[in-house]
């Protein structure tokens, strides 16, 4: 099982420059209209190629478009024991730049 974390407090906490790692799932399209600076970007069908690229033991938010994808994302991490918290409304609800 994985927890979640609003848009507001993700940003909230990029704000006072605490270390977070985000991984952004959506589709190369969608992330090169917009995404969260610093945020590492391996969409979906990707993700299980890609695990070494991701630490376990590091908290990392995971963000799609709304929150769906992401969800995905974070069940099937979270059952290979990577650490990761979902952020519902995605980037839908992001305010940040």
């Amino acid at each position: 099982m994985y927890k979640e974390q609003m848009p507001e407090e993700v940003l909230a906490r990029i704000n006072r420059k605490e270390h977070v790692v985000i991984l952004d799932v959506r589709e190369q399209e969608e992330w090169e209209s917009g995404h969260i600076p610093g945020a590492k970007h391996i969409p979906l069908g990707q993700i299980a190629r890609a695990l070494n690229e991701l630490n376990p033991t590091q908290e990392t938010v995971v963000v799609c478009r709304s929150g769906n994808r992401s969800g995905q994302a974070c069940d099937f991490l979270s059952s290979m024991g990577y650490n990761v918290l979902n952020m519902p409304g995605g980037m839908s609800k992001w305010t940040g730049d």
